[in-house]
């Protein structure tokens, strides 16, 4: 019987990185332990805004590792297992699970531009493979393939699919996927703008990139609206707007990682193509942290 993996604010976290451009454990460790301690209910890693187009197979398992020693049960690990390659999907889920993760974070096949039928079998094949809770990850943005909600009632029928990261910024699109798909498919927002309109329609929470700075408000903004302070929450998801928009100024992870050395958390650089951010946006990134008294 399929469980609801976490609720309030997952994580998705940044890659710390050396000046060499080597993944920084250490810091990931603490990193980890700073975000659990202020509220975080899940840890995301591997992901988007981990960089893990750029990771390679190994160093996504010893993130894995470490994040699970770090983590130490306190709350749920879900691990980004994505790729176009759909054996490659399958074989990054099986080391996650190997890895010690909870679940898996499994990204639509990008770029191939899989049709509904071909979403159906990759999804099954990783599912089938993984042995573990999967999260169906829709961002068209990125992937230039959305899924829709009669495709999502089909994956809602494999007993390994729990649920999906909706980034499509479609509000009625998640309406009716919880129409369709009802308890069976866990509905997480996949952008932060749209929390509090995504758990009003039963949505469980949010894989968060502003969480990596401000983990106890996004955690306050969905536990807030659980308890039924829904205005609470809806006055919480405003006033984090303009800090938001700062955080998405460019393309994530670039703003998130300048914002966290910014405000003293050290996470280093990016790996290319991804480069550090205009004077010009850095100035107003900075401008926004101190407006939210972050520096």
């Amino acid at each position: 019987m399929k469980h609801t993996i976490f609720e309030g604010c997952g994580v998705a976290t940044v890659t710390p990185m050396r000046e060499d451009g080597t993944v920084d454990l250490k810091k990931y460790a603490d990193l980890i332990d700073m975000l659990i301690e202020k509220g975080a209910d899940a840890i995301v890693v591997n992901g988007t805004t981990g960089e893990s187009a750029t990771l390679s197979d190994e160093e996504q398992y010893n993130i894995i590792c470490c994040a699970k020693d770090t983590i130490n049960g306190r709350v749920p690990l879900i691990a980004g297992a994505g790729s176009n390659n759909t054996n490659h999907a399958a074989r990054l889920a099986l080391s996650a699970r190997n890895a010690g993760a909870d679940a898996v974070l499994c990204v639509t096949p990008y770029y191939n531009k899989a049709n509904e039928q071909g979403l159906v079998e990759h999804y099954n094949f990783v599912a089938d493979r993984a042995q573990l809770p999967v999260i169906v990850y829709n961002v068209p943005s990125r992937t230039a393939v959305n899924i829709k909600p009669e495709t999502y009632f089909k994956l809602s029928q494999h007993p390994n699919i729990y649920a999906v990261k909706e980034a499509s910024g479609n509000l009625a699109q998640m309406a009716r996927i919880r129409k369709l798909c009802g308890d069976e498919l866990d509905v997480y927002s996949g952008n932060d703008d749209s929390v509090v309109p995504t758990l009003s329609l039963g949505g469980k929470g949010v894989i968060s990139v502003l969480g990596n700075l401000l983990p106890k408000e996004v955690h306050d903004m969905c536990h807030l609206y659980f308890s039924g302070n829904t205005a609470e929450a809806a006055k919480l998801q405003i006033e984090l707007m303009p800090l938001i928009d700062a955080l998405f100024s460019d393309v994530n992870p670039i703003p998130i990682k300048e914002a966290l050395c910014i405000s003293g958390f050290d996470v280093g650089g990016l790996r290319l193509p991804l480069c550090p951010m205009s004077n010009e946006k850095r100035a107003k990134l900075i401008d926004v942290l101190e407006e939210y008294k972050i520096l």
